[in-house]
């Protein structure tokens, strides 16, 4: 695509990185057929081609407005677009230098701009989030519809085990993931354990600064990133943990990300760089251990039948860090038989914070994951992200958890 930048982007760093995506789209027309927006509204303005001319439209200089930002509001960035493009558009990026962009030349106003700030300043708070949490858990037969449905029971997370192993890894928190589903990282905690692996969590580390970035403020999330960086950098200066864990498959995006969000800072770009290459989603730690961790489930595994269960590849496990097949492998080793889903590449409609600012997009979404998921007749559905939990949780019959609990629960029978 040839391209002739106007001159207030031309030089720039993000003026360089989006040239050089725009100039590798071919006008092939490929990702409109896995956008679920294009899907749902049929409209060319709403896949990632037609966004990809309304960004380099702005780029070029012709004034952003209203309708610009509704179409690229409209995206999920799922970046189901860049798996199936066969040029290697990393429209993910672009999307972000355009909406940045579109956000300084179309300011927000009114409920809109109250609302995304709210979620700017709150989610990421874990403290007041959790506090927040636990005062609509009581309240919740009172809160709207669309509230309520955000609000899960309170379950247990079990056993952390102390640490006692030589081999250590790290594992982020996150902001909203202790209070709403804390068994996740409890769990990831048992089996690692199990594996002579011991998984601690590390003060002063927080959010990722997804939320932030995503909602167009760029600097603070990289003050996330920073933050996070600063609380890991003794214990990895240090020689002491193989790994940062992730098991939040949208923050997994983010931290193995801090390398290029931090690359021009440079007070922190070689320790970003290094942050992002120990950055594993936790599928990729176990499957490194694979052979241990049959040789543990074959323990318990006699007379046992294997449950059915339905797995959600999250956006962000099978486009953002392009980890597919992974989770599946390791739920057919615990024993468990995968139902077949249609259309796995097709987002559910959670995309951090989507679901509560484009709620009637991702509630069809949710309705038509839900239907591929609870079609083939499983026990439950596992997934890989908390927000794609929750928001699943809202519409189903079934009860959905994070694919690591079930495996969790199979090592405990091992035991």
């Amino acid at each position: 695509m040839q391209t002739n930048l106007a001159d207030f982007i031309r030089d720039t760093p993000e003026g360089r990185e989006a040239e050089d995506i725009l100039r590798k789209c071919v006008h092939c027309g490929f990702c409109t057929a896995t956008c679920p927006t294009y899907q749902l509204l049929g409209d060319e303005l709403d896949g990632p081609r037609g966004r990809i001319y309304l960004i380099k439209q702005v780029l070029e200089g012709q004034p952003a407005t209203e309708k610009t930002r509704l179409h690229l509001d409209r995206c999920l960035t799922c970046r189901a677009c860049e798996t199936t493009c066969p040029s290697g558009v990393g429209y993910g990026r672009l999307v972000d230098i355009g909406r940045h962009v579109v956000e300084q030349q179309v300011p927000r106003t009114g409920s809109d701009r109250l609302m995304r700030n709210a979620l700017r300043e709150f989610i990421p708070r874990s403290g007041l989030f959790g506090a927040a949490l636990g005062v609509g858990r009581l309240f919740k037969p009172m809160l709207p519809k669309m509230l309520a449905e955000k609000v899960p029971r309170a379950d247990p997370a079990g056993v952390w085990p102390a640490p006692r192993h030589a081999r250590r890894m790290i594992v982020l928190a996150g902001c909203v993931q202790p209070s709403m589903r804390p068994a996740i990282n409890a769990a990831t905690a048992r089996v690692l354990d199990r594996l002579g692996i011991s998984l601690v969590e590390q003060s002063g580390a927080g959010c990722c600064g997804a939320v932030k970035f995503h909602l167009h403020d760029q600097g603070g999330g990289r003050e996330d990133a920073r933050r996070n960086i600063d609380a890991w950098w003794p214990a990895i200066a240090a020689g002491k943990v193989e790994a940062i864990v992730v098991t939040a498959s949208g923050c997994g995006v983010q931290v193995k990300d801090y390398a290029h969000l931090l690359k021009n800072d440079p007070a922190y770009a070689v320790k970003a760089s290094r942050v992002a290459e120990l950055a594993r989603d936790v599928a990729e730690v176990l499957s490194a251990e694979m052979e241990a961790l049959k040789a543990l489930l074959a323990k318990g595994s006699t007379g046992r039948t294997p449950r059915r269960i339905a797995f959600h590849a999250p956006c962000s496990l099978q486009h953002g860090q392009k980890i597919r097949g992974v989770v599946e492998s390791l739920l057919v080793a615990a024993g468990f038989e995968l139902t077949a889903v249609r259309d796995t590449h097709l987002c559910c409609g959670s995309a951090g914070t989507y679901s509560l600012l484009q709620p009637d997009l991702a509630g069809r979404l949710r309705d038509d994951k839900l239907a591929a998921l609870e079609a083939g007749g499983g026990e439950c559905i596992v997934s890989a992200n908390v927000g794609c939990i929750e928001h699943l949780s809202a519409g189903a019959a079934l009860p959905i958890r994070h694919w690591i609990e079930v495996i969790d629960e199979n090592v405990t029978a091992s035991a």
